[in-house]
């Protein structure tokens, strides 16, 4: 769990939310997903299941530079072209402890300059219609794709909210 002090060192409720990014990273027509990894001391949730490439802020960034960013940590991919593609903000997310606001972007992967950090077991490009089972794809991110696959034959106005 994320804890947070204020300015006057006062421990923030634990019932506050945070915010994360995500990238549904594409190239070619086909999308990269990250193997989520057990790394111990982090209380990595949803090890072994497929995921989109993101994470937590770091402090003072935006949210496309904290993307960008964990586009690079996580898979060794400069990404561009970033378009805020959803906000979701619901409190019932799955297998979500702590109701996070998930910032999902669509980005361009630009070219691989590193290898991955070790949250990430390993990487694989996904074409849209070849995605892993439902089962095997971590949190709501499955969600996430089936509505940019949806978006791809029917588009929405952007960001889609909820």
């Amino acid at each position: 769990m994320i804890k947070c002090t204020f300015e006057n060192d006062n421990i923030a409720s634990p019932g506050l939310r945070h915010i994360t990014v995500n990238a549904i990273v594409i190239r070619d027509n086909q999308v990269l997903l990250g193997l989520r990894a057990d790394v111990k001391g982090l209380g990595m949730s949803e090890v072994g299941k497929w995921a989109l490439i993101g994470g937590f802020f770091d402090r003072d960034e935006t949210i496309v530079q904290a993307a960008k960013r964990e586009a690079m940590e996580e898979s060794g991919w400069e990404v561009n072209n970033l378009q805020l593609f959803r906000i979701n903000d619901s409190p019932n997310r799955p297998h979500e402890d702590r109701q996070n606001v998930d910032m999902v972007f669509i980005a361009r992967a630009i070219k691989q300059i590193t290898k991955h950090d070790d949250e990430v077991k390993e990487l694989k490009w996904f074409p849209l219609d070849q995605l892993p089972s439902a089962d095997q794809i971590a949190f709501d991110h499955g969600e996430d794709l089936v509505m940019y696959r949806n978006h791809l034959l029917l588009p929405k106005q952007l960001p889609i909210i909820g």
